[in-house]
């Protein structure tokens, strides 16, 4: 054995790297949570209500497991990999079998850092940094929510994967920036009629995200262009624009952030688009061992078209939270929520997803009721992180 581990140190000195440098992270968070929604029924008016009560995976911090490494190459170069995988505590179904959550390799020195694989969007970095609850649980933003969910229906949101990635380097004066590009790994055609066949583009995203942080003022503004993945044939692009600023007093921070999300649809002969304009202000402030947190976020929805008429629909969710620190790596938290919707709003914000049926109630002589009025939800839970 001793001249058997000589060998591997001469002849395999990546192994011995791996052995010493990577560390294995993670959390585990878990939360009893419930959300009701309710509506009224088009044609009786009847008040009806529908809930779930269940374990939530991710109401304070996501349960996720990883592993991460940096190699130094001398000359002020350095390597480094990132894997993260989701873990599903309610049930273990979810572990490391997928590293959904992140999957990179990094080249890094004085030009910056170049980071290739499936990574966070430039754009849902301000949703997640000015957000006072990271855009998790119940308290998640309006505008995560509606982005995030079947409104929107952008699988790269949050996350795209087959992307080239180039960050700043750290010693700009406070300067930060992001560029992010994702291909698509479609096959192209050329001199094919248009159709499901032809689209080259499913996929492919673009974004950006340029910043400046200086003691207590943080301030971003991003961009970001994605041709999301759809069974239909025609494609369907969406394009994301935020601002998020945040300015931390002492004994109170304050947040603040500025959305539109641009959904356009290039049917034939009438292209179709969709606007979603968010905003939020939120507010962290500590107390005793613990954090309180509070937002109240909005986002107006807007349908292009000539046949579009009234007022627009808007959703508004109000969310508060504490966070009660037990130590460095454990805290026992609650948070609450209430979703408001007006002009006939089909979005609850989420909530998690928790509740999946009635935002579009039915009647089955009369067709379509009314969409819901309110949500509410809360998360009472306990993280640790590792």
């Amino acid at each position: 054995m001793k001249y058997l581990g000589a060998l591997l140190a001469v002849s395999a000195p990546g192994l011995v790297w791996a052995q010493s440098s990577v560390t294995l992270f993670g959390t585990v968070d878990t939360a009893v949570s419930q959300q009701s929604i309710t509506w009224r029924d088009a044609v009786t008016g009847q008040r009806i209500k529908q809930s779930r009560t269940s374990l939530n995976t991710m109401a304070n911090r996501p349960s996720h497991l990883g592993f991460r490494g940096t190699e130094d190459l001398g000359g002020g170069l350095a390597a480094s990999f990132w894997l993260e995988a989701p873990v599903a505590t309610d049930s273990g179904a979810t572990g490391i079998a997928t590293f959904s959550r992140r999957s990179t390799l990094s080249l890094s020195g004085g030009f910056g850092e170049l980071r290739v694989g499936r990574d966070y969007t430039p754009t849902s970095w301000n949703d997640l940094v000015f957000d006072p609850f990271q855009t998790l649980g119940a308290g998640a933003s309006a505008i995560a929510s509606v982005s995030i969910g079947a409104a929107v229906n952008n699988n790269n949101y949050v996350r795209a994967s087959n992307t080239v990635g180039y960050f700043l380097p750290p010693n700009l004066g406070g300067f930060y920036g992001h560029l992010q590009y994702g291909f698509s790994e479609t096959t192209r055609l050329s001199g094919a009629e248009p159709g499901a066949g032809a689209s080259s583009h499913k996929g492919r995203y673009a974004g950006a995200r340029f910043g400046y942080a200086n003691g207590p003022l943080n301030m971003a503004v991003s961009y970001g262009s994605t041709v999301p993945v759809d069974t239909a044939a025609q494609d369907r692009k969406v394009v994301t624009t935020n601002l998020g600023a945040s300015y931390d007093f002492g004994a109170v921070a304050l947040m603040m952030e500025l959305s539109r999300v641009r959904n356009r649809t290039a049917t034939v002969g009438f292209p179709r688009y969709e606007n979603f304009d968010g905003a939020l202000l939120g507010v962290t402030a500590p107390v005793g061992p613990g954090l309180f947190r509070a937002s109240l976020s909005s986002v107006r929805y807007d349908e292009g078209g000539v046949f579009v008429q009234g007022p627009r629909p808007r959703t508004t969710k109000l969310a508060l939270g504490y966070v009660h620190n037990l130590s460095k790596r454990t805290a026992l938290y609650a948070t609450v929520a209430r979703v408001t919707n007006r002009n006939d709003s089909r979005y609850s914000g989420a909530l998690q997803s928790a509740v999946s049926t009635g935002y579009a109630p039915t009647d089955p002589y009369f067709g379509p009721g009314q969409a819901p009025r309110g949500a509410t939800g809360y998360d009472v839970g306990i993280s640790h992180s590792f």
